[in-house]
């Protein structure tokens, strides 16, 4: 029987119990932001990636919503430029990871556990994510949303990473396709979970809505916002935090309404389409 999505969705999608702080991390060295809930012990942590041009701002409601749910987001505001090095923001992420894990938080109600740390992104960042990831022990989880093409590649990297991955692509034509999710998934090392929305594309995840009205790539997708960020969420409570009731999130067969998980086979013949 495939594991089912449907019974936490729906709880996941919505803010978590946990109060939300906000804090700089230019404090440790680097220019970003760190989200927390407002008090934990041993909690998990991730490094967050932005995408092509992005900043964290573009994702604050986003960051805003692990952190609600226990998880503490270190998110480096750097390389955000037209030509970003993707190295140096890997390398960042890597700090973050340090920073998050070694820096006291808050007012010291705050502690992460270095056993639970991962890496989440976004296009671009999806990309960098993995990076992050390669021969790297501390990484227990990747989570790439709609993750875009990196230098050096993120498809050859993905063969060596071990650490178990959520992956998210698209089932809509997106003009603004910079990647190709299903092939990374298909290279993916370790435990890999592959997932499309069938209404969420790259360009419509972040939260720059008068920067998508300018440039006509389509309106901020609430709804499948929403869904992303449920689907990142249970799979980080389930590898991360060892929230077991949620690890039908990581399992490769999972389904939901407007969600389709491909694997084996079909993932493979996926991971071929998009290639021109």
């Amino acid at each position: 029987m495939s594991a089912n999505l449907k019974k936490h969705l729906g709880t996941l999608s919505k803010r978590g119990p946990h109060r939300v702080l906000v804090g700089d991390l230019s404090y440790a060295g680097i220019n970003g932001k760190v989200y927390t809930p407002a008090e934990g012990k041993g909690l998990p942590a991730v490094a967050f990636a932005h995408d092509w041009t992005k900043k964290v701002k573009n994702y604050h409601a986003t960051l805003r919503h692990l952190a609600s749910w226990g998880i503490v987001v270190v998110a480096p505001d750097t390389e955000t430029g037209l030509a970003p090095n993707h190295r140096n923001l890997a390398a960042d992420l890597e700090s973050s990871l340090q920073i998050a894990a070694g820096v006291k938080l808050g007012t010291g109600k705050i502690a992460v556990s270095p056993s639970k740390l991962g890496v989440v992104g976004h296009g671009m960042g999806g990309g960098v994510a993995a990076l992050t990831a390669v021969d790297n022990p501390k990484v227990r989880a990747v989570a790439a949303i709609y993750p875009a093409d990196t230098a050096p590649s993120s498809y050859a990297a993905a063969r060596s990473i071990t650490a178990p991955a959520l992956i998210l692509g698209s089932e809509r034509e997106d003009l603004f396709r910079a990647g190709n999710p299903a092939e990374l998934a298909n290279n993916w090392g370790g435990k890999v979970a592959y997932r499309e929305l069938a209404k969420g594309t790259q360009a419509g995840f972040t939260e720059d809505r008068l920067v998508k009205l300018a440039v006509g790539s389509g309106v901020f997708q609430a709804g499948a916002t929403e869904t992303a960020r449920a689907l990142v969420t249970g799979f980080l409570l389930s590898t991360l935090a060892g929230e077991s009731k949620y690890d039908d999130f990581a399992e490769a067969d999972a389904t939901a309404k407007g969600v389709t998980s491909y694997f084996g086979e079909e993932l493979a013949q996926k991971a071929g389409i998009h290639r021109g």
